[in-house]
């Protein structure tokens, strides 16, 4: 995908990757490759858990199920480049990048749902800009395979707000601003550990 077929993903985003975060990520591609692997793993798992807690929600039933399948299929070829390299897939600490936008989510309902797409689509949405801001720097391997990503990352970030929208368009873009907020802060502060979505070296 080009910049301009992806400007409305930079719009909803409040920042770019910074430069910072970049250089890390390259100096350290094997935890970059692991924790990548371990979004699209969780990824999957939370559009099925979406799956199961809203039942009756016929339309998140067919987005979910589909974009379950794709995230197994991106943890499949992940894990796959892993393992041509030498490296070994293993367990790593999530970043706070998650966690810290889902503890934003309401706990009543219809609000929570709302939130969780949201959340959803920010999740997407950086995902798809930081394959965008690293294609320069990968080989060619890895930056062929990153540009493949980016149309299906691209959907899924649009496939989550529709879901919202369907849900409880009034008030939507106001909470928006809220995650927006947060996400922007995460992106930008120090972090201690180098991840898909970790903020800049402290």
């Amino acid at each position: 995908m080009t910049e301009n077929e992806l400007q409305p993903l930079f719009d909803f985003l409040p920042c770019r990757t910074p430069e910072a975060w970049i250089h890390w990520a390259m100096a350290d591609l094997e935890t970059l490759l692991i924790d990548h692997a371990l979004c699209e793993h969780k990824a999957a798992a939370t559009a099925l858990s979406l799956m199961f807690r809203y039942c009756e929600f016929d339309a998140l039933q067919g987005q979910m199920s589909r974009l379950a399948r794709e995230e197994l299929v991106h943890f499949e070829q992940v894990r796959k480049i892993i393992k041509s390299r030498g490296l070994s897939y293993r367990y790593q600490s999530p970043s706070r990048y998650a966690g810290s936008l889902f503890k934003l989510c309401a706990s009543h309902e219809p609000q929570r749902l709302v939130d969780r797409l949201i959340v959803g689509a920010f999740v997407e949405a950086r995902s798809c800009e930081r394959f965008h801001a690293l294609l320069p720097y990968l080989d060619a391997e890895l930056a062929k395979f990153y540009q493949g990503l980016l149309a299906s990352e691209a959907r899924h970030f649009e496939n989550y707000l529709k879901l919202a929208q369907q849900v409880q368009p009034e008030g939507l873009q106001e909470r928006i601003a809220d995650f927006r907020q947060l996400e922007q802060q995460l992106i930008e502060s120090p972090d201690q550990e180098m991840r898909f979505h970790s903020g800049v070296p402290s």
